[in-house]
């Protein structure tokens, strides 16, 4: 899922046959797009039950309040970054420090997706708290590349989770701080890698063991 930043689509008219079986994903569809257009505090249940050609009451029975919706939104964002993590994971190949630096190199890209970029900013500025559940499963899955590393004697350092987070922090956040301001310095690939490639040497160099200059 894309969010529409700059135009958001209505419906006109009757709702698609194949929308009526599934009211609560086009509820949270079209809020996602709304939320993403105009920002939290700008839009109202009303406007989201205007777009999807239904009732406030109807929204209300699914969503009893304006931050149980943008909760919603953010499962559904959440949901949709694991599948991609275990497409990731899954066609990984390698060793598992190999695996681990190509599923670093997803978390940036899917970190910069416009959809994510407004998310993100949205929680930031309107002080809405999306911090992962504890156990939280996309967590989990980098947790255990970073243990198998260790394991395979590739990576340094004692807990794979504060090196997880480490990881996270030395790839995702600057390029993630610069999109949400509306920057577009790591807009195309070649920036990304080129930020990426100097990230994860310096990664390497705080917990890798024993690599080859450049670290595979």
């Amino acid at each position: 899922m894309m969010m529409e930043s700059s135009r958001t689509a209505v419906w006109v008219g009757r709702p698609p046959k194949e929308d009526a079986a599934g009211p609560s994903d086009r509820i949270i569809d079209m809020a996602a797009r709304l939320f993403a257009a105009q920002g939290f505090a700008a839009t109202s249940i009303g406007q989201v039950a205007a777009a999807c050609c239904v009732g406030s009451d109807t929204i209300h029975r699914r969503f009893p309040s304006k931050a149980a919706l943008f909760a919603a939104v953010a499962e559904r964002m959440r949901a949709r970054t694991l599948d991609g993590l275990e497409a990731e994971i899954g066609s990984a190949d390698g060793d598992a420090l190999s695996r681990l630096k190509r599923v670093a190199r997803w978390f940036l890209a899917v970190n910069l997706e416009p959809d994510m970029v407004a998310l993100n900013r949205i929680a930031l500025s309107e002080a809405i708290l999306l911090g992962p559940e504890e156990d939280d499963p996309v967590t989990e899955r980098l947790v255990a590349l970073v243990a198998a590393a260790q394991w395979d004697g590739k990576l340094g350092g004692d807990d794979p989770r504060m090196i997880a987070a480490h990881l996270l922090h030395s790839i995702v956040s600057g390029p993630s701080n610069d999109a949400m301001r509306g920057r577009k310095t790591y807009a195309s690939t070649e920036s990304q890698d080129r930020f990426f490639d100097q990230a994860w040497a310096l990664f390497l160099r705080g917990v890798g063991r024993s690599l080859p200059p450049g670290g595979r």
